[in-house]
């Protein structure tokens, strides 16, 4: 399985993080596939708006997922995305409807930005992709370039109809930030600053971030 994770420097440890709780709960074949901006303009971090590359580096091919990853965690087998797969579908995502707690995210680092309300908020946070659906075929280097200035566009997929965005279980992708509840979750999701943070560091979920960085640094 391609598993397209989104990379800012500045995140780096929220990134390995992840991939070592990706690589630790399943044993089949995971590529994992760091994503930065690849040039294109950034937003709140540097994969805003290239997550929508995927089916464009896929050769719009096949099925991919793209995970925010740096302030997530992975608390069940991925690949069993794959069985959700729906190929009706251009993607399938968790369908939130709220609005934020926090208007400010990543307090107190060289990150904190406001942290605004927009329609489909969130949806493309983690995206199974299916890249061979005509809809992708539109998402180039060159169209993401442009409408990249209107970044809530883009996150919130305004250029594709509502009926080819299917779903997927909301455990797999739960903002435990925003209040969403951390028992049963596959992918917790702190959407304002990860654990690492010190702002953040007590955050709902955070013994769990905490004990994977633990496993992580151990010798």
């Amino acid at each position: 399985m391609k598993l397209f994770c989104g990379y800012d420097e500045r995140e780096d440890i929220g990134f390995r993080v992840f991939e070592h709780s990706v690589r630790k709960t399943t044993l089949h074949d995971v590529e994992i596939i760091k994503l930065d901006s690849k040039g294109l303009p950034v937003g709140s971090n540097d994969f805003t708006c290239s997550r929508f590359l995927v089916p464009w580096l896929c050769g719009f091919k096949g099925m991919a997922v793209f995970a925010d990853a740096s302030d997530m965690l992975c608390r069940s087998d991925i690949t069993e995305l794959e069985h959700l797969f729906d190929p009706e579908c251009a993607v399938q995502v968790v369908k939130h409807d709220y609005r934020t707690r926090h208007p400010i995210k990543y307090r107190m680092t060289d990150m904190q930005c406001p942290n605004r309300d927009y329609p489909r908020k969130n949806w493309a946070s983690l995206m199974v992709i299916n890249c061979a659906h005509p809809a992708w075929h539109s998402m180039t280097p060159e169209v993401i370039s442009e409408v990249g200035q209107r970044p809530a566009y883009l996150l919130g997929m305004e250029w594709l109809p509502s009926d080819n965005i299917g779903s997927i279980p909301d455990h797999w992708n739960r903002l435990v930030d925003e209040g969403q509840d951390v028992v049963g979750a596959s992918i917790l999701h702190w959407t304002a600053g990860i654990p690492a943070f010190d702002f953040y560091a007590d955050a709902p979920g955070s013994e769990y971030w905490h004990a994977e960085l633990a496993q992580l640094e151990q010798p």
